[in-house]
């Protein structure tokens, strides 16, 4: 029986996840309206980083009444880790660009796997006989929910191989963000990240945009996308994850994916038939797999 603490984290993770869910297809319908990739980051991130400094103006960590800052090394080390946040937005937004949201989606939570690759190598150890199974699962229900065993279907490679990107970024940002500094408040965390990728984002800007930059995207797009990638996720996971723990917040994260699917098949009219759909289910029963354990060692 969960107390109301954990239903709390639930609530909070849930919502944060959700939030996470609808930026794919905001990012799509900006697409729709004529504006670049560039734009639409470079808006996400500026309007973002507003955000958190407003945040961090009201939002203090204290111990024993002392304001706690972060450090010059901190600050580095954020910034460095945050330069995996602006590429994972990058890449997401170009897959989306190539093949529908709903697929992209299932390409980034390929984390699930990439994520038992990185932690083999850098613990130097087999995984456990249940994450494995967990990933051949996950193998499976991305085939499915890609619509890869329909030969009809053709999908754009370059969508593809920027969904996988994005997906190894996000693994990265995953094992770093909650690893560092992580004595200081979550608003200094995700500031200083956010201004780290904030500098990838501003060099991909710079790098790939061959027409007038359309500074309406900022009143558009730009506090929509910031909200919901941004602000309001972060914020949410981070107060929601130490009262769910490790295991339960990661199955209740998963809910960015059905949703993700659910937003485009609803606003963007995208086709999803039956055997995607039970991709869908099939990589959700795997992050339950792999995490019910540490539910029951946290219980």
């Amino acid at each position: 029986m969960f107390g109301n603490k954990v239903l709390k984290g639930v609530f909070l993770v849930g919502l944060g996840a959700t939030s996470y869910g609808m930026l794919a297809t905001f990012v799509k319908m900006a697409y729709g309206e004529g504006y670049t990739t560039a734009e639409v980051t470079s808006s996400q991130f500026l309007f973002g980083i507003i955000g958190i400094l407003l945040i961090n103006a009201f939002q203090k960590t204290r111990k024993d009444n002392v304001v706690i800052k972060a450090s010059k090394k901190n600050i580095t080390h954020l910034m460095i880790a945050g330069t995996s946040t602006g590429l994972t937005s990058i890449f997401y937004y170009l897959a989306v660009r190539y093949i529908p949201v709903s697929i992209g989606i299932v390409l980034l939570m390929q984390t699930v796997w990439m994520g038992v690759l990185l932690e083999m190598f850098l613990e130097k150890k087999l995984p456990s006989t249940t994450k494995i199974i967990a990933v051949v699962i996950v193998l499976i229900g991305t085939a499915l929910a890609t619509n890869l065993i329909n030969t009809e279907v053709d999908l754009d490679w370059r969508g593809l191989a920027w969904g996988l990107m994005a997906a190894a970024s996000f693994t990265t940002t995953m094992f770093t963000a909650n690893r560092i500094a992580v004595g200081i408040s979550s608003a200094q965390r995700s500031l200083y990240m956010l201004l780290g990728g904030g500098i990838i984002v501003l060099i991909f800007a710079l790098i790939t945009q061959n027409t007038p930059f359309d500074t309406s995207i900022f009143l558009k797009w730009g506090i929509v996308l910031s909200l919901f990638g941004t602000i309001i996720p972060p914020m949410l996971l981070n107060a929601g994850f130490p009262l769910t723990g490790i295991g339960l917040g990661s199955i209740v994260s998963s809910l960015e994916l059905p949703v993700s699917v659910l937003m485009a098949f609803f606003l963007l009219q995208e086709e999803v038939v039956f055997l995607q759909w039970l991709g869908i289910v099939l990589i959700i029963l795997a992050i339950v797999i792999m995490n019910v354990k540490f539910r029951k060692q946290e219980s």
